[in-house]
């Protein structure tokens, strides 16, 4: 599917599977090849591309989302993220990568008890080695552009859900990654939040971020300008919403209202 930028994600005839022999469970497969064998899975993502990525339990999505967030490699094929080939990288290198290249939000927030708003979004910089002043600042800034900048000094007891996933959104993007991955970012919210989390992610890629979300919702995934389902290991329909080039569908249809 060409859209004329850049992908940040090429994915190669990738296959993913478990176990030997009779008992070997092909969780990425892909169609099947003439002689039987998987083809695996092929997979681009444009640079500002906003991607869900449905399928029901079993289906491969959390084996994808694994591989594309670096926490797993595949069996066979070849993966390039934002141009680096993450097949030749050790564990010391998949770590940098994951560090400066991928912003992870999952469902569960993920945040450290007893730690301020400000503290965690500034740990993925101080594991990356910046310097305390520029922590604070970067921090400061992806406070402030998630609508938490008054709460930097609260703790996760102190934040409702939705403010605690908005924290979880701003130390995702505090180092400026390639690509944002969400992982059911809304499963443990109410209606409310999930909204607000939602708009959030909507107005991040509107500004040019790339977002690939990991989702079983059909509400949620209405919210993507494009939508890919897994069945078996496989895609069955890649489904272009929107074009990337274009607002994400809710807002532009707030635009249009």
């Amino acid at each position: 599917m060409s859209t004329g930028k850049p992908p940040v994600i090429q994915i190669r005839r990738v296959t993913k599977s478990y176990g030997h022999g009779d008992a070997v469970v092909h969780a990425l497969r892909g169609p099947d090849g003439p002689d039987g064998t998987p083809h695996g899975v092929d997979l681009d993502v444009a640079e500002g591309d906003y991607v869900a990525v449905m399928g029901s339990s079993g289906s491969g999505k959390s084996t994808l989302m694994n591989i594309l967030g670096c926490l797993d490699v595949p069996t066979a094929g070849r993966y390039l993220l934002d141009g680096t080939d993450v097949g030749h990288l050790d564990e010391g290198q998949l770590a940098l990568v994951r560090n400066r290249k991928i912003g992870f939000v999952f469902q569960s927030f993920n945040l450290v008890p007893r730690t301020t708003a400000l503290a965690q979004v500034e740990l993925p910089l101080a594991y990356a080695g910046v310097r305390a002043a520029e922590r604070r600042r970067r921090a400061m800034a992806a406070l402030t552009l998630v609508g938490l900048a008054d709460r930097a000094g609260h703790k996760p007891n102190q934040l409702s859900g939705g403010q605690q996933q908005r924290v979880a959104v701003a130390r995702a993007l505090v180092t400026a990654p390639a690509m944002l991955l969400a992982d059911e970012p809304t499963g443990n919210l109410d209606s409310r939040s999930t909204e607000e989390v939602l708009g959030l992610i909507d107005g991040l890629n509107a500004r040019g971020r790339t977002v690939v979300m990991i989702t079983h919702e059909d509400e949620v995934a209405r919210h993507a300008k494009r939508v890919v389902r897994l069945v078996d290991g496989a895609i069955v329909s890649d489904v272009r919403q929107t074009p990337v080039d274009a607002p994400p569908p809710a807002l532009a249809a707030e635009v249009v209202a």
